[in-house]
């Protein structure tokens, strides 16, 4: 992650507030807030080279005078932050969200003015530090084991140029590419880092990966129709294990994974024997229930992912690169009426019960 940042600590201080005027009771001015705003094109590793202290502090309330008798507020200060910003407290709480641009959220309030009820005397802003998580908001996840092809396909379907080579774990950082349509529809994809066994324990890049598929509409699994094992040491995986078992990380992280609309693409299918491997893995996939007593209990996810298409494709010769980008737009297209349907359905049932 040298060049990627997904994590950043920063302090917060609020305006100290202005000195009253006890002759003529006249209220020193708030101290100013700290605010974090949304805003696209931003990234955590722009705000560290920025503002390499990661402090940021509020101005301090103008005090009260004979010539103005109500002090005037301190400055705000605005830290821009990128879109899908978690805002969580020293003890890991999330305090807040920042999912579109524009987005606010208050980070530290400035202190009272000094007045009659503060003896005249002014009140800090309030301090803290906060750490500021990101997670990556695409339309589409490329999930899979490493050496998988997940950044072969990123610049297959997209104009992203991931770094590319014949090894595991090619990708160290996520990688964002658009998907161009003919209509000028486009769609994000995320290529994010290899899964291993046990990420949900945090292993490997675990959570550092697992974090970035919470803010993906849906998911696009790439598996290798000839199988998985990450080195000698570990056990040879097929590719029928290898989609259970990156159901299993997904479900043992986070549940609700499991619930996102799938896509499944099976890749390296110029590779021999890649028509029996896709044949069988059919069978399998057809009727899970039959071929799962025949497998380590430890690999059996709780619930299976069911997948909107299951498309066979190489990155390597290109067959079904097409067929695949279809079925994302299709796939996207789908759940967004689905989206607008229940929102004019709940529109439609707060108009009949405000009559």
């Amino acid at each position: 992650y040298s060049n990627f940042i997904d994590d950043l600590r920063v302090y917060v201080r609020g305006g100290t507030g202005g000195m009253g005027y006890p002759n003529l009771g006249g209220e020193g001015g708030r101290g100013g807030d700290v605010w974090f705003v949304a805003r696209e094109r931003t990234t955590l590793k722009s705000i560290r080279e920025k503002y390499p202290q990661k402090r940021f502090v509020a101005g301090t309330g103008a005090n009260s005078s004979v010539r103005a008798l109500k002090g005037e507020k301190g400055k705000d200060c605005e830290v821009h932050v990128p879109l899908g910003i978690s805002v969580l407290d020293d003890d890991g709480k999330q305090i807040g969200e920042l999912n579109a641009a524009g987005e606010r959220f208050l980070a530290a309030r400035g202190g009272l003015g000094g007045s009659l009820a503060t003896n005249f005397l002014p009140c800090k802003g309030q301090r803290r530090t906060v750490h500021l998580d990101l997670k990556l908001i695409a339309d589409v996840g490329l999930v899979g084991f490493p050496n998988a092809g997940k950044s072969s396909l990123l610049s297959k379907i997209s104009h992203a140029k991931p770094e590319i080579a014949n090894y595991a774990f090619t990708t160290i950082q996520p990688e964002l590419g658009k998907v161009m349509y003919a209509d000028y529809k486009q769609i994000s994809v995320a290529d994010l880092p290899g899964l291993i066994e046990g990420a949900h324990a945090n292993k490997g890049m675990g959570h550092k990966f697992l974090k970035h598929v919470e803010r993906t509409k849906q998911l696009l699994l790439v598996v290798d129709i000839s199988g998985f094992q990450l080195s000698i040491k570990t056990q040879f995986r097929t590719a029928f294990e290898t989609i259970l078992l990156l159901t299993k990380e997904l479900e043992l992280y986070k549940e609700e994974l499991i619930t996102k609309p799938a896509l499944l693409a099976i890749n390296k299918m110029d590779l021999p024997c890649a028509k029996d491997n896709l044949d069988e893995l059919m069978t399998q996939l057809e009727n899970p229930q039959d071929f799962l007593h025949l497998l380590d209990e430890e690999i059996i996810p709780a619930n299976t992912l069911e997948f909107r298409e299951v498309i066979p494709i190489s990155t390597y010769t290109g067959e079904g690169i097409e067929e695949l980008k279809t079925c994302i737009r299709k796939s996207i297209d789908e759940q967004a009426e689905q989206v607008n349907e229940e929102y004019r359905k709940k529109k439609l049932l707060l108009l009949q019960t405000s009559k």
